[in-house]
């Protein structure tokens, strides 16, 4: 069973905080997340990241899966341990 690619639209109240992004316009979210990242680290070198790169009160999402309610925290290497950031 296949499923569309996840994608992501930034809310027009928030296009201020991404000049890189058209507020509305529905695109891939990997490919928004890319263009935050890389402007992010134009701007101000490496930045700390918060739970999620898209927050949802900033962005609208349809497609890919769902995300479960609650899962058990996902960690994005091995050597990750419970104190350390986790990107997801």
């Amino acid at each position: 069973m296949g499923f569309a690619a996840r994608e992501a639209r930034l809310r027009p109240q928030f296009a201020r905080l991404y000049p890189s992004l058209r507020a509305g316009q529905w695109e891939l979210a990997a490919e928004i997340g890319s263009r935050i990242l890389m402007w992010q680290l134009q701007q101000f070198g490496p930045v700390a990241l918060g739970e999620r790169l898209l927050p949802e009160s900033h962005f609208e999402f349809r497609g890919g899966e769902p995300r479960p309610a609650e899962e058990a925290p996902r960690k994005s290497r091995v050597t990750d341990g419970d104190g350390l950031r986790r990107l997801v």
